[in-house]
């Protein structure tokens, strides 16, 4: 039922006002502005309906305080027995959004009153839709921007960019009616896995935004990672089927508020930085981009060796091979070449090819996420992963007994390839060499 706040001094018009309202409306009565300010704050009206001019506050002052102190337009009508034109054209430029003549028949009177209601319930669809995503019920990207720009400068927390991971395959495989619902089960996700107070949008296809607001610790990111990533595995064989095999997940790149800046255009690029890293090791995880360096020496403190090794450390270690930029790759290639003779064992170079063999509605792009993820978990920690252009990827096998450990890594390579969707449509070539000084 709509709530309906009647503000007037006059006792008997009060009384009479509230005996027109109350069998359709719940009503709250005050005989003053400030007590009429009380009231609002505790019971929040749907409307305020109330007398011109009154002692203390008038009505055009109460209208006036509530909106500044509420941000935001209040709906108003006011009751009076003042003819005046300039009186009614002061409130409507105040923002009233009705003016009823004392006295006044019952009838007139709930006929406007709905009419306002009405009138706010379609200002607040329209508000709602141009804030909030049609299809996750999560804010929108203007909405998302808007709100965590403000959000980022005060308050202390974490700003999280979240991807979910290979779901393009599902549009491809199972259609976009599929893919939407999944989108939907993953806002759902989302929603149980943060506070009512954080912050949760969508930025547009499979891309998400989270602020979680009063988060300063690595622990809590890792325990919603975890819970995110095994929800969405759970959802997705309940909508698809227990033979789904998808690789479905979340990756999230992270940035601590204020430690790494309070301007949300900055942190953004910060957080999608973390979560490229997240992407190019594998995916269904995540990483927190800190801004940690080594203590300057510009004063009589010295950094210890267990700090330098905390900053220079690998953080979130998960098995499979180390995945790095083409340009780290060529060092450590650089590196082991120049040590070659330092060592019994050999290193051996890979290049893996991926060619389409079959036509298909499987793209490129999808077929080397997958293969990239073949190759990253068929490997060991010690070995080294790069994506050299679109379809090519560089192994640097460590510790090898060269031929013996290519054709077994191979092998099994192909064995957990001819387990993807992708398999069907695309096969790969290789060549290896030993890396000699």
């Amino acid at each position: 039922m709509k709530k309906i706040l009647i503000v007037d001094d006059m006792e008997v018009s009060l009384m009479m006002t509230e005996n027109m309202l109350s069998g359709t409306y719940k009503t709250f009565c005050a005989s003053s502005g400030l007590e009429a300010m009380e009231i609002y704050r505790k019971e929040k009206p749907d409307m305020v309906l109330s007398d011109l001019r009154m002692p203390g506050l008038s009505g055009y002052e109460l209208q006036l305080a509530l909106q500044e102190e509420y941000h935001e337009i209040i709906p108003f009508m006011f009751m009076t027995a003042d003819h005046d034109e300039e009186t009614e054209s002061k409130g409507f430029d105040n923002g009233a959004m009705d003016f009823i003549r004392k006295p006044f028949r019952p009838d007139v009177l709930l006929r406007r009153v709905g009419n306002i209601l009405q009138t706010v319930e379609q200002i607040q669809g329209l508000k709602k839709t141009s804030t909030i995503d049609a299809l996750t019920d999560l804010l929108n990207k203007a909405s998302s921007e808007a709100e965590l720009t403000k959000v980022c400068k005060s308050v202390i927390g974490a700003l999280m960019m979240i991807d979910l991971d290979s779901f393009k395959l599902v549009n491809d495989i199972y259609g976009h009616n599929m893919g939407d619902k999944v989108l939907v089960s993953f806002a759902d996700i989302l929603r149980s896995a943060f506070r009512p107070g954080d912050i949760l949008g969508r930025m547009g296809g499979d891309e998400f935004i989270a602020f979680c607001k009063g988060v300063h610790d690595e622990d809590t990111i890792a325990h919603k990672a975890t819970f995110i990533n095994e929800r969405i595995t759970e959802a997705a064989k309940k909508l698809m089927g227990e033979d789904m095999n998808i690789p479905l997940g979340a990756s999230i790149g992270c940035v601590f508020v204020p430690h790494s800046g309070n301007v949300f255009s900055e942190l953004y690029k910060k957080a999608d930085k973390a979560l490229y890293t997240v992407k190019q090791n594998g995916k269904h995880g995540y990483n927190i981009l800190r801004e940690d360096t080594p203590v300057e020496d510009n004063s009589t403190e010295i950094a210890r060796i267990d700090q330098i090794e905390m900053v220079l450390g690998e953080r979130n270690i998960e098995e499979g091979a180390f995945v790095l930029p083409f340009a780290s790759f060529r060092t450590i290639y650089r590196f082991l070449k120049r040590t070659r003779g330092n060592y019994a064992k050999n290193t051996c170079l890979l290049i893996f090819s991926l060619e389409r063999h079959k036509e298909g509605n499987y793209n490129l792009t999808d077929a080397n996420d997958e293969f990239f993820t073949v190759i990253r978990k068929t490997l060991r920690k010690g070995d080294v992963i790069t994506q050299n252009g679109k379809n090519q990827f560089f192994v640097l096998l460590t510790n090898a007994d060269a031929y013996r450990d290519v054709v077994q890594v191979t092998k099994r390579i192909e064995e957990n390839w001819d387990q993807t969707p992708a398999c069907k449509y695309y096969t790969f070539e290789y060549e290896w060499s030993v890396i000699d000084q």
